[in-house]
């Protein structure tokens, strides 16, 4: 999903990958028109939930292990009705729509023995009380597990690890008393890696709402939505919202269809105002004529997990009823070979343990290198639309990200390669530009599942990415002019 404002690209110097450390990312180069994208029936909510619970078991049972990571002896996660940490969704059970009362969960590195309990099940406690007795509670815990290290998630400026209220910290302060609070530190990447890194498990199901997507917007982009002439991108944005309900998923942004012109994407303040009721911004439909290239920012919500896909379509003049390249105007078809090579050198600089901020500049020295103009700004997806970890640029800051861009990339994580290119189209005479997202997630290389140093792969999510324009058929009896190229001969 495209964010706030785009400027000039600014280019920054760096050292380029290791060369070793490039030998480990592996490019998925399966072509997309060797894949029909197919709609994945949701199981019943009973199965949903069972598959929920299961992966967030999983997650959970990893806990320990990341406390140990970052040298912490406990997490203590507290929050009120309809005033929930954001991690509570992650860590929460699918049947669970709020915390209830308050509800106070602590996590233990290095548990001791609890009257013979085993130690998966004595990692940690959880108390549902409206009573001062929680605290009292919570303190005979941490007595007798000797707890020296308290991490809460009050960061100042990373969401996923300041969900802490600051009613609910003042409580917990004069709940636990100066000796406790004393012990209370800030460890951000506690919530961040927690959420960012998903189980091995989750892929399957990705792969399914990756494709459902694919789905819903190889039929959007197609004439048996759009109808030249008579169909606008409006029209299209609220057939997916439709489609999406039909099909009994969810999404976590609007979808937007835009037709590309010369200030396509040029983004301005105006970009604020796109959902304000009444602005002009929000007033936006256009009718979707013969030669259009269209674009689509499209996620969808399910079992927990989000997509964010950005693709690309041509509307072919009347007559033109295959289906062939050849068909689309030459500068177009290099446009978005253009950005294919651009998401090629952001995998290849994707490398766990370096910074959002180093990967960024990496891609930027290389992009210039091969005379390729745009912006990066991709995220980490997964729980959330824009989730946690590192970010790789954003359209208004390519020369690095404050705080979320010195965060470093992860194992298990799933990433949005999101980004666009400027090219001239001939046809036009006009620069455009060229936006593109799909979703990618980390693997590890096969027999080294367990190895710290193991720097793994990237594959696309979906199995595969765009590189063919979605064609939009214009019927032979259409007697309009098209907005763009060879509007005379029609």
């Amino acid at each position: 999903m495209k964010r706030l404002f785009i400027f000039v690209i600014s280019w920054l110097g760096a050292s380029p990958a290791l060369a070793s450390d490039k030998q480990n990312v592996l490019l998925s180069t399966e072509d997309s028109s060797e894949r029909v994208p197919k709609y994945f029936t949701l199981p019943s909510l009973r199965e949903q939930l069972a598959i929920q619970d299961g992966w967030t078991k999983e997650r959970r049972d990893r806990i320990p292990k990341i406390l140990q990571k970052y040298g912490v002896d406990a997490w203590l996660i507290s929050q009120k009705e309809y005033a929930e940490e954001t991690v509570f969704w992650s860590l929460k059970s699918a049947r669970q729509f709020s915390a209830r009362r308050r509800t106070t969960t602590l996590f233990l590195a290095n548990p001791n023995s609890n009257n013979g309990i085993p130690y998966s099940h004595s990692y940690s406690y959880t108390w549902v009380d409206n009573t001062p007795a929680v605290w009292d509670n919570l303190k005979n815990v941490l007595l007798k597990q000797n707890v020296s290290s308290i991490a809460v998630d009050i960061h100042p400026q990373i969401a996923f690890s300041s969900g802490l209220h600051a009613g609910e910290l003042e409580a917990l302060k004069e709940g636990l008393g100066e000796e406790w609070t004393g012990k209370l530190v800030s460890e951000p990447m506690i919530a961040v890696e927690y959420i960012a890194t998903q189980p091995a498990s989750r892929a399957e199901w990705y792969g399914k709402l990756q494709s459902t997507a694919w789905a819903m917007i190889s039929e959007a982009f197609s004439e048996r939505v759009i109808e030249p002439g008579v169909t606008t991108t409006t029209d299209v944005e609220w057939w997916l919202r439709e489609k999406i309900r039909e099909m009994t998923y969810s999404t976590w942004f609007h979808p937007d269809v835009t037709i590309i012109d010369e200030h396509a994407f040029n983004i301005s303040s105006a970009a604020f105002l796109d959902d304000v009721p009444g602005s002009e911004a929000n007033s936006r439909a256009k009718i979707i004529q013969p030669g259009d290239l269209l674009h689509v920012d499209f996620g969808i919500t399910a079992l927990g997990l989000n997509t964010d896909t950005q693709h690309l379509a041509y509307v072919l003049p009347p007559g033109l009823e295959g289906s062939d390249e050849p068909n689309i105007p030459p500068s177009l078809l290099a446009g978005l070979k253009k950005a294919n090579r651009a998401q090629d050198i952001v995998l290849e600089n994707l490398i766990v343990g370096r910074t959002g901020n180093e990967i960024l500049s990496s891609i930027q020295t290389q992009l210039k290198k091969e005379n390729i103009t745009g912006k990066i700004y991709c995220h980490p997806i997964g729980d959330w639309g824009h989730s946690a970890g590192a970010l790789i640029g954003m359209t208004n800051l390519q020369e690095g990200v404050p705080v979320l861009g010195d965060l470093p990339v992860l194992k298990g994580m799933y990433y949005s390669v999101e980004l666009l290119v400027e090219h001239f189209v001939e046809e036009r005479g006009v620069v455009l530009r060229f936006p593109v997202e799909e979703d990618v997630r980390w693997v590890p290389t096969p027999g080294k599942e367990d190895e710290d140093e193991d720097k793994g792969r990237w594959v696309w999510a979906y199995g595969a990415r765009q590189e063919k324009f979605h064609l939009i058929k214009t019927g032979r009896s259409w007697g309009g002019k098209a907005r763009f190229l060879g509007s005379e001969d029609l």
